[in-house]
């Protein structure tokens, strides 16, 4: 490989890089938003059943980080309302994992998660069933 082709194939990954930023953080200002501030625009369709139980429980628990619709806290959480978070990337599973063990950062940039005490895993389904009703209501299939 040559200089110009090794400088080339650089710029291409610089590239990809800089748009996965983009993808992930929707910023490509370099602009800082206000902390807290919601990441997502979320449409709460009506709620019932299990989805209405884990919307409270998701409230107690997980809110403060990931917002009041799960739309995602600029400096504290990503938007579960999100590509992301669809089933066929991360199933239910990754949900009750998350809660119970805590994730070490891989798709943002907020740092890890901590585990989440003291949430049953039939208060996660709950939760799961919740963020899976926004999700749909939202064109996450």
């Amino acid at each position: 490989m040559n200089a110009r082709s090794a400088l080339l194939l650089a710029g291409a990954g610089l590239v990809g890089a800089i748009g996965a930023v983009y993808v992930l953080t929707g910023d490509d200002t370099g602009s800082t938003t206000e902390t807290g501030a919601a990441l997502a625009a979320v449409t709460v369709p009506p709620l019932s059943g299990a989805a209405a139980e884990g919307a409270e429980i998701f409230s107690a628990n997980c809110a403060s980080c990931h917002g009041a619709n799960a739309e995602g806290r600029a400096g504290e959480g990503p938007p579960l309302v999100h590509v992301i978070y669809e089933p066929g990337h991360h199933a239910d599973g990754a949900f009750f994992l998350a809660v119970a063990q805590g994730v070490r950062q891989h798709h943002w940039t907020f740092g890890n998660m901590p585990p989440v005490a003291g949430v049953s895993p039939d208060e996660i389904a709950r939760i799961v069933a919740y963020v899976r009703t926004l999700q749909r209501a939202n064109g996450i299939e």
